[in-house]
């Protein structure tokens, strides 16, 4: 979750809801002011999109006409609460209308729309042009924790949005087009499995940290008050 990478440009996420979004707005005040060609993207959910946070990011980025891409990933569920619940709208892209920026909804199960979408709101960012947000209509497969009982939803309903797996889609895609035979693809399958498995081995044979490591980085100013 906490996973950082400056030289990737990947700022990091955070465990709070929703806590991306202004930090994106903040990459992108930086990049203005400094006038690279970069853009800021933040990630998040249908549930994120009813705080205040998204808000406050969506008016200062529209106000200030900042390079930065609002991607929401809409799976239907925040947590277990349906964003049927959540919200009375039908489309989440439909807040950017209050903010006058533009709002955009695309097949999240469809790689090379969402690529597409986002591509151009990319090169609209970069001629300062200012922010867009994306709303990406997908579906989270798995229970929000491993073990989740999920009575919030019924199997044949997962069933169904499993049809449209964005990674079998892609991978037809690819085969129509000439571009990936079904050995090659197989092939990748059982890279991408073996990877993980070794990886995943590694972590399981790793010795504990030692306790001289627990504190390495924690920061806590000491009180030397009497």
């Amino acid at each position: 979750m906490h996973i950082a990478s400056a030289e990737h440009g990947m700022l990091g996420a955070m465990g709070i809801v929703g806590a991306g979004l202004p930090i994106a707005v903040g990459a992108a005040i930086a990049y203005q002011y400094r006038g690279e060609d970069r853009v800021a993207v933040a990630l998040f959910g249908d549930g994120a999109s009813n705080q205040g946070m998204f808000h406050e990011s969506l008016n200062m980025a529209s106000i200030w006409g900042l390079p930065v891409i609002f991607l929401c990933e809409n799976n239907h569920y925040a947590v277990s609460t349906s964003i049927s619940y959540s919200a009375q709208i039908q489309d989440i892209a439909r807040r950017a209308d209050g903010y006058g920026i533009p709002g955009i909804v695309v097949d999240g199960m469809d790689l090379l729309s969402v690529y597409q979408v986002t591509l151009e709101a990319v090169k609209k960012a970069r001629k300062g042009n200012g922010p867009t947000l994306i709303e990406a209509k997908t579906y989270r497969f798995e229970g929000h924790y491993f073990g989740e009982p999920q009575v919030y939803r019924t199997p044949s309903e997962v069933e169904k949005w499993k049809k449209r797996d964005p990674i079998l889609l892609y991978r037809e895609w690819l085969g129509k087009e000439g571009i990936l035979t079904t050995e090659e693809a197989d092939c990748i399958d059982e890279e991408v499995k073996g990877e993980i498995e070794k990886a995943t081995q590694t972590a399981l044979n790793a010795p504990f940290p030692s306790a001289e490591r627990y504190d390495k980085y924690v920061y806590a100013e000491e009180d030397t008050k009497p």
